[in-house]
This record gives C-alpha cells, sequence and structure tokens, in this order.
C-alpha cells in the first residue's frame, strides 16, 4: 500500500466514541486496547483505518483457543471475545487518560508471528514497553507505556 491509500483517524473523530486499538508487548503478545471515548492513544494506532480494520477482521475470524477469562468475572465477561482467539484485552479506566485495566488474559496468547506481513509492520510502532498483562498501565500519545498502581 501506499502512503495515499491509508485513511488517518482523527484524535476528533474518536473523542467520546468506542474505539479499539491494538499493540504488542517485546515478547510478541497482542493485546486490543478499548479506549472508550479516551482520545489518549498512541498516534500510531490511528494511521491507518484500513490497517487497523484488517486486523480487527483477522483477530475477530480466528478460530477460539480457550474459555473466557475474565479476571473479574462479572461485568467483564462480555469483552472476553479477543481473548477467547489469543490477545490480551485492556478496558479504559474512566476519568483516567490514557489508563488501561486488564480485563482479560490469555491463557495460550496469540503471536505477533501468526499475522500476515503487512498487520505484523503495522504492529511494529505499537510495541509497548511493557509486557502484555500488566494489570494497569498507562500508555501515552508516543507509545511510551508505565504500570500503574492499581
Amino acid at each position: 500500500m501506499t502512503p495515499a491509500a491509508h485513511t488517518v483517524i482523527t484524535r476528533e473523530e474518536i473523542t467520546g466514541v468506542e474505539f479499539d486499538w491494538f499493540a504488542a508487548d517485546a515478547a510478541g503478545h497482542i493485546g486490543q486496547f478499548m479506549a472508550a471515548g479516551d482520545p489518549h492513544v498512541p498516534g500510531a494506532a490511528l494511521v491507518s483505518e484500513e490497517l487497523l480494520e484488517a486486523l480487527h477482521v483477522w483477530i475477530d475470524t480466528r478460530p477460539e483457543r480457550e474459555e473466557a477469562n475474565a479476571l473479574a468475572g462479572g461485568f467483564d465477561e462480555h469483552l472476553t471475545p479477543p481473548q477467547r482467539r489469543g490477545a490480551y484485552v485492556y478496558d479504559h479506566v474512566p476519568g483516567e487518560p490514557g489508563v488501561y485495566r486488564l480485563v482479560a488474559a490469555p491463557r495460550q496468547p496469540l503471536h505477533v508471528s501468526e499475522l500476515p506481513e503487512h498487520l505484523r509492520a503495522y504492529l511494529t510502532d505499537l510495541t509497548l514497553p511493557l509486557p502484555l498483562g500488566t494489570p494497569r498501565l498507562r500508555v501515552d500519545q508516543a507509545g511510551g507505556a508505565e504500570e500503574c498502581p492499581g
């Protein structure tokens, strides 16, 4: 794809609406982050609506690998479809810009090497410096991340 073939997503478009984005960690595991209207997502997540959608579809059409594993159970159970396919699932913490809590953790994590090449390339700039599975983390717009006390 040429750069002109990519539709850039703006922060204004995602403010106040559900927006999911993806990241990997140094071990190659993949996480889905549910921003829930918080526009404080890494800029690299916004560079291509087409690649973001392709990654969504690729994960959503994988066969389930395992049973639901919502850490808190209850309400979080409805957030487990990506986890059942191998992705870590994080949900935005209301009122805390850029802060996410782990809601579901795969027992058999999906690995970046399983993705088609163009989707692996998309995640190159979306590799967080913390391991996925960290209970609470803050992600900044540059793609940095730090652990947050719970």
